[in-house]
């Protein structure tokens, strides 16, 4: 369970024990979709850039291979030989935003396959079932993702039906914990406040799932079209009633600058798939900003991407190398990128948790959210 270890303003320090390992707080997950992340990464490589979460996706492995596939492999820890914390989200944001057509009711939603257009159904019951096959460590509860902006009428409607949902979702993780032929009986289940942008409804959903004492919380429906400033009001609404013995956990978020935001609020745990998506396009983070590897002025620089990181790219490679290899399209190329600003997100959450340990994470907030955005 949740342990702080120190606070500073509202950034906290803890650890979060599972039964696949401690997690040491604040930290990253890195985002494996379908059980590998894009760019050519693997379970093991991921262990060498100091990753302690992979997060896969419910929603792109019930497609496929299929849950019951993965199941039949022993589950993803066995299938990616990922032997520490995986956390499965419920593909409630996927149906939601991949789905080519879906129809919502309170049974759960119909949807098309994006892939394929076939129709699926899935529910509380449903989303449950496909994580407890895949086996993952921390199951998220199934809720609706609404669009931002979104009338106020619906969203609160939305709200009370996730509610409903996560009490759905509880009981069911609770008969699949319980029979002999589960995978993981010790599976966890994370709630998600949703809210749009009311700052009302968000509180009041807040209040009414801390009350169902879970293993921990995360804020959804964020990063979703509204402004920056706009997810830091509604974190800063949300936060008083979180659990404080609880790790929050800020979904699909997000820039360094917008971590580093988030801790400043009392946030745990983050996850996007924007430091592997812009790596692949050649967008680099940095110590003194973002770089464009693609750029011209890098086609003689034989200096590393950053030369104060210990990844294993900027310890054995170029930047003239690395805007070659983007440059002929070779896969080598994209690996070494992602590779790069994944373990610049591991660094820069251990770089955190010192920071936080001594005492020093405000001076180090105050450096580096203007310095971590700034494009070079």
């Amino acid at each position: 369970m949740y342990k702080l270890i120190k606070q500073e303003g509202n950034a906290r320090r803890g650890e979060f024990s599972t039964p696949h390992g401690t997690v040491q707080l604040p930290a990253f997950m890195n985002v494996a979709t379908c059980g590998a992340i894009k760019g050519g990464l693997s379970a093991l490589d991921l262990k060498s850039i100091d990753t302690q979460v992979m997060l896969c996706n419910t929603y792109h492995l019930h497609l496929r291979p299929g849950d019951e596939t993965v199941r039949k492999l022993g589950g993803l820890h066995k299938m990616t030989k990922w032997d520490s914390v995986i956390l499965t989200d419920s593909g409630g944001f996927q149906v939601f935003s991949l789905a080519k057509l879906r129809n919502i009711k309170e049974e759960g939603v119909y949807f098309n396959s994006h892939i394929d257009g076939r129709k699926i159904f899935m529910g509380p019951e449903e989303s449950m079932q496909i994580q407890s096959n895949l086996g993952s460590t921390i199951a998220m509860a199934f809720d609706e993702c609404v669009e931002n902006p979104s009338e106020y009428s619906y969203t609160k409607e939305s709200v009370g039906r996730t509610t409903r949902w996560l009490k759905r979702c509880m009981a069911e993780m609770d008969r699949l914990n319980s029979l002999d032929s589960t995978l993981n009986k010790e599976q966890m289940l994370f709630g998600i406040n949703q809210g749009g942008v009311y700052k009302d409804l968000r509180v009041d959903h807040m209040k009414k799932i801390a009350q169902f004492d879970l293993p921990g919380y995360a804020i959804g429906g964020l990063a979703v079209g509204e402004t920056a400033d706009t997810m830091y009001e509604i974190i800063e609404a949300v936060e008083p009633f979180a659990p404080k013995d609880r790790p929050r956990y800020l979904m699909g978020v997000g820039t360094p600058v917008n971590i580093l935001e988030g801790v400043y609020r009392g946030i745990d745990l983050f996850d996007c798939v924007m430091p592997s998506r812009n790596a692949r396009h050649g967008h680099l983070f940095t110590w003194e900003g973002i770089i464009n590897i693609n750029n011209a002025k890098y086609e003689f620089d034989d200096t590393p991407i950053d030369i104060s990181c210990s990844c294993p790219t900027c310890k054995s490679f170029s930047r003239a190398y690395i805007r070659h290899l983007m440059k002929a399209n070779e896969m080598l190329g994209m690996r070494l990128a992602v590779m790069h600003n994944l373990h610049f997100y591991n660094h820069l959450m251990t770089r955190i948790r010192e920071e936080l340990d001594n005492g020093t994470f405000n001076q180090f907030y105050n450096k580096y959210k203007e310095i971590l955005g700034k494009r070079i």
